[in-house]
């Protein structure tokens, strides 16, 4: 049961942000007015006045929704839908990918690269901690479905 609950927690945190990638390569500017004040919000980059190209911020927003899936494979719904060692292996490189970004986050080497406020703000407060605890979210999956019999 809480495997499951997890891995649709997951689901719907990095399924929202998938769409939310998806929306801005579109053209969308929420929560922002402007392209120049989005770039500086959720990109960061110095030097950089407009957002990344449709296509890759598209290519961003189908990785992101497929680690939103990935989790529910592991869950007695999905099960044997893939192979457990391509779920095993997925969500362990996706916890490695979440933690290393969320501690990135208060990293000096990072704000060097991505030194724009409010970006660096916003990533201490909301951006790191969240991948963190979706990190967290995969690990907990890992360790609920390794000790789950099946």
């Amino acid at each position: 049961m809480m495997l499951t609950v997890i891995a649709i927690l997951i689901f719907l945190v990095l399924g929202g942000i998938a769409g939310l990638h998806a929306y801005w390569a579109l053209g969308g500017l929420w929560p922002c007015r402007d392209e120049a004040t989005l770039v500086r919000t959720v990109v960061g980059t110095k030097h950089r006045s407009t957002m990344p190209p449709a296509w890759l911020s598209l290519v961003v927003a189908a990785l992101i929704f497929a680690a939103a899936l990935l989790p529910l494979f592991a869950t007695p719904v999905l099960s044997g839908a893939l192979p457990s060692m391509l779920v095993y292996s997925g969500l362990t490189v996706l916890a490695a990918i979440f933690v290393a970004r969320g501690l990135a986050a208060f990293t000096g080497a990072f704000h060097r690269r991505h030194g724009t406020e409010p970006f660096m703000t916003l990533d201490r407060r909301i951006y790191g901690p969240l991948c963190l605890l979706i990190g967290a979210g995969y690990l907990a999956l890992l360790t609920l479905a390794t000790a789950s019999p099946g």
